[in-house]
């Protein structure tokens, strides 16, 4: 028998996240009542079976826009009862549902003879593999292995279009790229660390890397959201500090040396299984060769390796971060990467005004008003540079002649359920 879900497996979801302090609790802030760890949050209230009403404590701009990201999803019953199982095996009530999970190799879904909405299964399921390497995925692609692939490999760019014949994607997406340089490393802290991160900025060839490295299937970054976000602008004030300009990158640099002499070696970790190389190690050498200091590209073997450490806060370095939309708003690349203890302010940047602005862009009464704010407090970020902006991604990606109906959307995510076989 299907579960039943209710109101109130919306309620006890939302509630379970901020109680757990689940990584999505945040998402909840606006909600009367939101504290974390508490039990239930009293600006929810339920109806009837499928009716529930959210009080915020304030205007929240962008709410209806948050409502189809994950964090909001409900749960059913029986995850209350025993939530371990639910990680291993969840229920659902989409379009699919978990038939086996092989860990760090595959996962298998089958169409849910229980879902009745508009986005029913044109396929008998879908399996997901696990590469650890992106050249591997592309080989299988090409060998009529693998279907759909997301990524195409960065040794691939200059030639997948054409080996495809027809069958490859490559259209902008909401995935903004960048690295983090956290608050607390030596010479990066203060006025100093401004400086250093203004300067390392402007030491990137951007233009370069996006042409050479990857065959312009990313753009050069002008703010911290993404161009297929209502609201983005190219003009936000301050944002010249994108631009690659070597002359000021060392006269900025020498400013900072003034304050405390630099020392030792600048790196930027990231995860070798996500095809990250080649921009990075043309990004270390843009930075070395514009500097004139010791820069390098460090490896993790893979995504877990390099997030353990991230979380931990025991990274000794500079890391790769970035953000794919959760839903369509400026917000969503700012509030949860930005403001002071966020969810994914993995830098542990803070800064008041920053706060304020996001806070009033979040209480304002239309969403024209709250843009507004938004690139107001991206103004300040430009100044700080909690993340140094590198690039947009587009989805770069492809598929077999075995499927049709092959699309991918805003978020460069493919529809699975549209997906047909020949």
């Amino acid at each position: 028998m299907a579960p039943q879900f209710k109101a109130e497996n919306f309620v006890k979801a939302w509630n379970y996240a901020v109680a757990n302090d689940q990584q999505g609790a945040s998402f909840f802030e606006p909600i009367k009542g939101y504290k974390e760890g508490v039990k239930e949050m009293e600006g929810l209230k339920v109806v009837d079976d499928k009716t529930f009403t959210v009080e915020t404590t304030e205007p929240t701009s962008d709410f209806e826009l948050r409502l189809g990201y994950s964090s909001f999803f409900p749960l059913p019953d029986s995850a209350f009862t025993d939530m371990n199982a639910q990680g291993e095996k969840p229920v659902s009530n989409g379009p699919y549902k978990l038939e086996k999970w092989e860990h760090n190799q595959a996962i298998t879904i089958v169409p849910n003879e229980n879902y009745n909405g508009p986005r029913k299964a044109k396929n008998n399921g879908v399996k997901f593999t696990f590469y650890p390497k992106q050249d591997a995925a592309y080989a299988d692609l090409l060998s009529g292995n693998l279907d759909v692939l997301d990524a195409v490999p960065d040794s691939a760019f200059s030639q997948f279009e054409t080996e495809l014949n027809g069958r490859s994607v490559n259209q902008p997406a909401a995935v903004f790229q960048s690295f983090t340089i956290p608050q607390k490393l030596e010479h990066f802290s203060g006025e100093e660390g401004k400086l250093r991160r203004q300067a390392i900025s402007m030491a990137i060839n951007r233009e370069e890397i996006t042409d050479k490295i990857f065959q312009k299937t990313r753009t050069p970054a002008t703010d911290f959201t993404s161009p297929v976000i209502d609201g983005h602008s190219e003009n936000v004030n301050g944002n010249e500090v994108l631009k690659y300009n070597p002359e000021k990158a060392k006269e900025l640099w020498a400013q900072a040396d003034a304050i405390s002499p630099w020392s030792g070696t600048f790196s930027i970790a990231y995860n070798a299984d996500g095809g990250h190389q080649g921009w990075v190690d043309a990004t270390a050498n843009s930075i070395k060769n514009t500097l004139g200091i010791e820069a390098v590209g460090k490896p993790y073997p893979d995504f877990k390796s390099l997030r353990d450490e991230v979380k931990k806060r025991t990274i000794a370095g500079a890391f790769r971060t970035g953000w794919q939309a959760d839903y369509p708003g400026l917000n969503n690349f700012l509030s949860p990467m930005y403001v002071t203890k966020a969810s994914s302010n993995d830098g542990d940047f803070s800064d008041p005004e920053v706060d304020r602005l996001l806070r009033e862009a979040n209480a304002a009464d239309n969403l024209t008003d709250a843009n507004k704010k938004y690139n107001q407090a991206q103004e300040i970020l430009f100044k700080d540079l909690p993340a140094i902006p590198l690039w947009y991604s587009n989805v770069t990606g492809g598929y077999s002649d075995k499927v049709s109906n092959v699309t991918f959307n805003w978020k460069s995510v493919p529809a699975y359920y549209q997906i047909t076989k020949k």
